[in-house]
């Protein structure tokens, strides 16, 4: 196995079996061919050809397309179309900084294939021995990925939440992180990926962050979702990420993205500039995803 093999699998997918989600004439997602169909059902919301599938130009606002969408998306997860229902909203934009067009039930977001941002944070001490990384295990009981190793922190991108903000939020409930040490996350820069799920396309983008933590500090989850941390040597980590499927698919990239920028993974490397360029494939929706 190795680090590329990872890179790999979070950016399988296939177009073919997907047509663009296009509103207020802007591609802003991908939905399999067989949701076209059943959304071909919804006459009055949307308007869907064998080529692709938008939102009729009647709904005109934010929050008409909001408004009309939402009793389509509870109908679709009452049919077991969308499971793991959160009651958390997600902006749905054709470019981060953009305005949204409406929101939408994160749950729905992969069906839609609407890219999703988040915030993930590798929280890591310095021994005398070298660096160490706290890692988290996902409860058994959460919706996705359950039982999977996970970042330290990380959290979906609400909207109307900036990401800063996001980030502290998300320390306080998995990792009770004061907020004063939270602030302390350094932003480092941002992976992207496009992952083909049971559920539907991820064409995401995670923000990095890294927060160096004192020995003296031991994280303890608070709203159920981490069911225990361990601190690892940094070459367990990255042994666990190259050799095994343990981690959640994308937090194998945050944490590869980390050990490139602390020389683990060092320029001399046989794959270092794949697995460079690889941690940022193209995520756009002008129908080239990256290969």
């Amino acid at each position: 196995m190795s680090f590329l093999d990872r890179i790999a699998e979070c950016n399988a997918h296939d177009l073919a079996g997907f047509r663009p989600f296009d509103v207020a004439g802007q591609t802003v997602g991908h939905v399999r061919h067989d949701f076209a169909a059943r959304l071909a059902e919804f006459t009055d919301i949307f308007e869907v050809s064998g080529a692709r599938v938008q939102m009729t130009p009647a709904l005109d606002s934010f929050d008409a397309r909001t408004a009309a969408l939402e009793p389509v998306l509870r109908t679709l997860a009452d049919e077991g179309l969308l499971p793991g229902w959160r009651d958390e909203a997600y902006p749905v934009a054709a470019r981060f900084t953009d305005p949204p067009l409406l929101q939408i039930e994160r749950a729905a977001v992969p069906a839609f294939g609407v890219r999703a941002y988040g915030v993930h944070m590798n929280g890591y001490i310095r021994k005398p021995d070298g660096l160490h990384m706290w890692i988290g295990r996902r409860a058994k009981d959460k919706p996705t990925y359950p039982g999977m190793l996970d970042n330290m922190v990380a959290g979906g991108q609400p909207i109307g939440m900036g990401l800063r903000e996001n980030l502290i939020k998300e320390c306080a409930e998995e990792a009770n992180i004061p907020a004063e040490l939270a602030a302390r996350a350094v932003p480092v820069g941002a992976i992207t990926y496009v992952h083909e799920a049971p559920e539907g396309l991820k064409p995401d983008v995670q923000f990095c962050f890294d927060l160096e933590i004192s020995e003296d500090f031991t994280p303890e989850n608070t709203d159920g979702e981490i069911e225990a941390f361990m601190l690892w040597p940094i070459g367990q980590v990255a042994e666990a990420v190259r050799e095994t499927g343990e981690f959640k698919f994308n937090c194998n990239l945050v944490i590869i993205d980390f050990l490139v920028r602390h020389g683990k993974i060092p320029p001399d490397h046989p794959d270092y500039l794949e697995i460079v360029s690889g941690l940022h494939r193209h995520a756009g929706h002008g129908g080239d995803f990256g290969r």
